[in-house]
């Protein structure tokens, strides 16, 4: 059985040099994604919150 030392050693390294390969965005293209992910999220709670809406008003109806 391997050294549990060297197997972490071994993790960190494999972990850096996949980390080397990757493509970072640059700030732009971060702050693009983020305000993108944050429009999407404001529309989908307005979008759930008048689904809601219309629910509980067909269900008030309706009892």
């Amino acid at each position: 059985m391997p050294n549990p030392i060297q197997r972490i050693r071994n993790l960190y390294l494999d972990t850096v040099a996949e980390l080397k390969k990757c493509t970072w965005p640059t700030w732009s293209e971060l702050w693009e994604s983020t305000l993108i992910v944050i429009i999407s999220s404001i529309m989908l709670s307005i979008f759930v919150f008048v689904a809601d809406a219309a629910v509980r008003a067909v269900v008030r109806f309706l009892t």
